[in-house]
């Protein structure tokens, strides 16, 4: 069943996943954790779900227009199914946008197999990187991934090696603009503190740590198993894996340094991660199998997110 709804590009899957986020959002804000908003931050967090919304359709757009998987949408319902495992992710507005802002400069630097525009694509990308770092400093990181990229396709032009810099000149050079304006020029000095925010608290608590363990070494298993799959396939597709999964990686690394009671960076993840479990899901050929498989995927996140409700 569910692989005859999401196992198709279809709008009715848009539809089905928009409006379970749109009602999920509000169930952790509203009824899990009881928040009550102000008009002024009710809009402001209307924005946010906004933009939270628009990051299904960023996601679809990505893997559709670089053939990363095939013609199916099961990449956006594991995204929203991850979300159901670390809803708390709904409570950080800055993981949404650093999230979000991360997601289109993976665009770009995805959509250099083509091997066209390279320059203007890897400045795209920086530019974006150090907009999502407004959000998390630690987020400047995803420059491995930019370089990553340019090492993967074309390493030989020295330009390409400076033009990130020049993404963080002149973004740098528009924000400092308007701090000055804004009289905020503190911002970035109190900001880009590069602090080792591990809180060891937070991830005592069992429910947290072996969480994010089994998170992170069961993706790492689905894609080792994916790239083993995709040894077959064109080099243009095993770079675009290696971009994603190096991807994965960094995030992973961002979510340690930033996370802590109130931050919840494990959204930058999601990305990487949904598209590794669509690829699984892809080489399945029974359908039986398959369906089994996608049930279970459905089934578990919302166990865990009523036993962590209710013992909360």
């Amino acid at each position: 069943m569910i692989s005859s709804i999401f196992g198709k590009t279809k709008p009715i899957n848009y539809i089905i996943v928009l409006a379970f986020l749109f009602i999920f959002y509000w169930t952790v804000h509203i009824i899990v954790y009881q928040l009550t908003y102000p008009i002024e931050e009710l809009l402001l967090q209307t924005v946010v779900l906004g933009i939270l919304l628009f990051s299904i359709f960023a996601v679809n757009f990505i893997v559709k227009r670089n053939q990363i998987t095939g013609t199916n949408s099961f990449t956006i319902l594991f995204y929203a199914l991850l979300i159901v495992v670390f809803h708390t992710v709904m409570l950080d507005n800055n993981a949404i946008l650093c999230s979000f802002f991360l997601l289109l400069a993976q665009r770009r630097l995805i959509s250099l197999k083509s091997l066209k525009d390279i320059k203007l694509k890897v400045f795209d990308a920086s530019l974006w990187v150090v907009l999502a770092s407004i959000f998390y400093d630690w987020a400047l990181i995803y420059f491995i991934l930019i370089f990553a990229a340019i090492y993967f396709y074309e390493p030989k032009n020295i330009r390409n090696w400076l033009i990130p810099f020049l993404g963080v000149f002149t973004l740098g050079v528009i924000l400092f603009s308007l701090l000055i304006v804004t009289d905020q020029q503190q911002f970035l000095s109190e900001h880009y503190r590069f602090e080792l925010t591990f809180d060891t608290n937070f991830f005592a608590y069992w429910g947290n740590s072996s969480k994010m363990v089994i998170y992170t070494v069961f993706v790492i298993v689905i894609g080792l198993w994916a790239f083993f799959k995709l040894g077959k396939l064109g080099m243009g597709r095993i770079m675009t894996m290696r971009l994603i999964a190096i991807s994965f990686a960094i995030g992973i690394v961002l979510t340690l340094l930033k996370t802590s009671a109130e931050v919840f960076p494990v959204l930058i993840t999601f990305f990487p991660a949904a598209v590794l479990l669509t690829k699984y899901i892809e080489v399945i050929k029974k359908i039986n199998v398959k369906e089994i498989a996608l049930m279970i995927s459905v089934f578990v996140p919302f166990v865990i997110f009523l036993a962590e409700w209710i013992v909360k």
